[in-house]
């Protein structure tokens, strides 16, 4: 579980760059406040004493100081500068990975994702272990989203039609919290997942757990793709309504379909709705499955319908 303690605002740093993010936020924080505190008492005091006590009195000429409006020039060129070069060299650490960080293949969908690991495991939580250099390979199957993960103070958005990059080395073995902080859509609020740091020999035995062996049957290999592929996302295994029509007890049952037709959900409905969703759409349902899944394998494909007749 992720321990309560935190930082003012923000949650206990857990990588390597959070740290020098920290410092950069609370440098620009408490400046901003010394400097709201100073200009707001000196208005305050400049407009008590020099009130208009009497319908006599007159402004007095004041005669410019160069000290002071120097200063008012000089200073905040000062911060600023301070601010773009630490922020430059910080930006420059979270930008570049070291050349050997282990490399995860993210996508994202609406609303859900996907991490995909070199030794061909996929998972919609991301693993991975501590004190290693972990790259983010990622790229969006529909609309702009966004990957946050707050205790490490890593943000990037993921853009459809091209890659972007990401990475992090976490400090401690925890499970945190991962978003997405771009709207995507209606179910934007829910396109949660986890990321969950392991010892060394902890995810290396995480990665052999999840790699289905030879004699897997197809319903199994299509559980593990339902939840790799985050089917989760829209529908439910108990019938409860969804995004999508919930699997229990969906195969082999007659369905109704916005255009007036009717049909039997047999394997070559469940294959097409997969595959082709926009076809022919439940009613009471919108058409919002995206059709990124024609480009499953055709045994990815057998393996999803054998899951779904189980239920």
């Amino acid at each position: 579980m992720m321990e309560d303690k935190q930082a003012l605002w923000l949650p206990e740093a857990a990588s390597t760059y959070a740290g020098s993010v920290d410092s950069l936020f609370y440098f620009i924080l408490v400046t901003s406040v010394i400097l709201f505190v100073g200009v707001v008492t000196t208005m305050v005091v400049f407009a008590w004493r020099f009130r208009r006590r009497s319908a006599a009195d007159r402004p007095v000429p004041v005669k410019e100081n160069k000290v002071i409006e120097a200063s008012w020039i000089l200073v905040p060129f000062i911060l600023v500068t301070i601010v773009f070069i630490w922020g430059f060299r910080v930006f420059i650490t979270m930008s570049v990975a070291p050349p050997n960080a282990m490399e995860i293949t993210v996508r994202a969908q609406k609303w859900s994702w996907l991490f995909e690991y070199p030794e061909g495991v996929r998972s919609n939580a991301l693993h991975v272990p501590v004190g290693r250099p972990v790259k983010l390979k990622m790229s969006s199957a529909d609309v702009l989203h966004s990957l946050y993960i707050p205790a490490f103070r890593t943000k990037q958005d993921v853009i459809p039609g091209r890659y972007t990059y990401a990475w992090f080395e976490a400090t401690r073995q925890d499970t945190f919290p991962l978003m997405c902080t771009e709207y995507c859509g209606q179910q934007h609020s829910t396109m949660l997942s986890s990321v969950v740091v392991h010892s060394q020999d902890g995810f290396e035995a995480w990665l052999q757990e999840s790699q289905l062996g030879t004699d897997a049957s197809p319903a199994e290999r299509g559980e593990a793709l339902y939840t790799q592929l985050g089917c989760l996302a829209c529908h439910s295994l108990d019938g409860t309504p969804g995004i999508g029509p919930s699997f229990e007890g969906l195969a082999a049952t007659e369905r109704a379909f916005t255009d007036g037709t009717r049909a039997v959900a047999d394997d070559n409905y469940l294959r097409e709705a997969i595959v082709a969703p926009a076809v022919r759409i439940v009613e009471g349902y919108d058409a919002l499955m995206p059709a990124t899944y024609a480009t499953l394998e055709p045994e990815e494909v057998d393996a999803l319908v054998a899951f779904i007749q189980e239920h």
